[in-house]
């Protein structure tokens, strides 16, 4: 990490333009409500009633936060799906009978949709493979990433991803959101340790590990302060330089593989060791949409804004 990120007389960098939610998964852990649906256009219902599909709320954070372009990663038999809700206005009968705030948003979802943009990842290989799909449509600058299987909301003025967009900013350094979780929640995150720049706020990463077994863990991600039992795992966000690409890209031409897969979490580590990575403390809660369980706790919580 570059000391001069520290300094305060150092500019800020230009805010990050682009965006990219991955959403080609199969989502077999909500089959079959997934053979009518995807995942990410499942409902949810915010604390003023209206119903959205996951995917609008992710690209409305995206957009809130100063993002310009988001790009969403598909399966092709999916893309035209996802194409109708961003881009093609619904019957004018049905127009016709809904309110005037529900017509008015028909039309800023049309708005919305020509900052949407499309990539295609032909197979199913890993997270890491799905961002890759990405490359051509990011280009050579930083971008943010979202999963599209969950949703977050702030717990002050400033979202998630604005909270991450100005961390970024400062410090111009590759950045990811993190959360304290318990012990039980390994098996399924990403967990990371690191050394505190800002105690409690901002860690300087040391190391990434894709769902470490307990005992690996308490050896070796521990972070000074936190209570016996706890750990930062990976938010669901992240603000990546484009560095990352070659490396997916090396992996992919190699056929570097964990559990059959191209993945992420692995690429990220060695981004960080080339480069540096900071976490940073979100100001606020994931929910989590992959498994049914999950969704209907993020239902409940969600629409009481909890």
């Amino acid at each position: 990490m570059n000391a001069d990120n520290e300094k305060g007389d150092t500019p800020t960098a230009p805010k990050v333009r682009k965006a990219v939610i991955p959403a080609a998964g199969f989502g077999t852990r909500l089959f079959p409500a997934t053979k009518a649906a995807k995942k990410e256009l499942f409902p949810i219902i915010d604390r003023d009633g209206i119903a959205k599909p996951a995917i609008l709320y992710i690209v409305e954070e995206a957009l809130e936060a100063g993002i310009e372009e988001v790009i969403i990663i598909v399966q092709e038999p999916d893309l035209a799906e996802f194409q109708a809700f961003f881009n093609e206005q619904i019957a004018i009968e049905n127009f016709n009978k809904l309110s005037p705030p529900s017509q008015e948003y028909a039309l800023r979802i049309l708005e919305i949709g020509r900052r949407v943009k499309f990539a295609i990842q032909d197979r199913q290989e890993g997270f890491g493979h799905a961002v890759y799909a990405a490359r051509e449509a990011v280009g050579g600058e930083p971008f943010l990433l979202m999963l599209g299987d969950s949703i977050s909301r702030s717990e002050g003025p400033l979202s998630c991803a604005a909270q991450l967009q100005a961390a970024f900013q400062k410090h111009r350094v590759n950045i990811l959101g993190l959360r304290r979780t318990p012990e039980a929640g390994l098996a399924n995150f990403g967990t990371v340790t690191g050394v505190w720049i800002e105690e409690n706020r901002l860690l300087n990463l040391t190391e990434f590990a894709e769902k470490p077994t307990v005992d690996y863990a308490r050896h070796n991600l521990r972070v000074p302060g936190l209570p016996e039992g706890e750990y930062l795992m990976v938010f669901g966000q992240y603000i990546i330089k484009p560095e990352i690409f070659d490396i997916l890209a090396e992996n992919i031409a190699n056929n570097v593989r964990e559990r059959g897969e191209f993945q992420l979490t692995s690429a990220l580590d060695r981004l960080r060791r080339i480069d540096g990575f900071m976490g940073l403390m979100m100001d606020g809660t994931r929910f989590d949409i992959g498994l049914p369980d999950s969704y209907l706790e993020t239902l409940q919580a969600f629409r009481k804004g909890s």
